[in-house]
């Protein structure tokens, strides 16, 4: 997945910023991982997860990717269900390499 995949026609404003900023962060790794979260569940979050996300989003790429992937600790007022989210989400496709390789 490389890129937004869902429109924001049917968002109100403040959706739209959310999802626009979770897909141009800065740092690709983190576009994709705030990005393809985003596309899934921006429509459904309730206003208090979106306060949280934009919390979230205004921190430094490089801190949460290192928070991501277990770099370093996850700080104590990001230990929340909505990190959690966000650090084990993985869209339900199939990368196209892996899938031609295993028609061999």
């Amino acid at each position: 997945m490389t890129g937004i995949t869902r429109t924001s026609a049917d968002l109100d404003p403040r959706r739209r910023r959310i999802l626009f900023r979770a897909w141009h962060r800065g740092l690709r790794e983190m576009d994709l991982v705030l990005g393809q979260f985003t596309d899934a569940e921006i429509g459904t979050l309730p206003d208090s997860d979106l306060d949280e996300l934009e919390t979230i989003m205004a921190e430094e790429d490089n801190d949460l990717v290192k928070w991501i992937i277990g770099e370093r600790p996850v700080p104590d007022h990001y230990r929340t269900p909505l990190f959690e989210r966000i650090a084990s989400y993985r869209p339900d496709f199939e990368p196209a390499v892996a899938a031609d390789a295993d028609k061999d």
